[in-house]
């Protein structure tokens, strides 16, 4: 499953776009330095989010909406399109 994919699942599971999570994380003080296991807590409690989808929101609340173009334009389940996430809703993402 690629980065992307992984948020848009999330969105799709809590009727959450990724911008809305952040925004309620950075509400209960979670930013760049917080560790992943409060966030992971919070969105497993709140959410029912398993580890995984967990771990790229923790991302993008600690690091931004950049990843590493490790997978990008590559072949495989894990490729992402860009290394820059989309963030406000799948249904709104140009990139389809």
């Amino acid at each position: 499953m690629s980065f992307q994919a992984y948020l848009d699942t999330i969105e799709a599971k809590t009727g959450l776009t990724p911008r809305q999570l952040i925004a309620l994380a950075e509400k209960r003080g979670f930013g760049p330095g917080t560790k992943a296991a409060p966030i992971v807590e919070w969105l497993k409690d709140d959410y029912d989010l398993g580890r995984g989808h967990a771990m790229a929101l923790v991302h993008v609340i600690t690091k931004g909406a950049t990843i590493s173009d490790k997978h990008v334009g590559r072949d495989g389940a894990h490729s992402d399109a860009s290394t820059t996430l989309w963030l406000d809703g799948a249904a709104s993402n140009p990139a389809g």
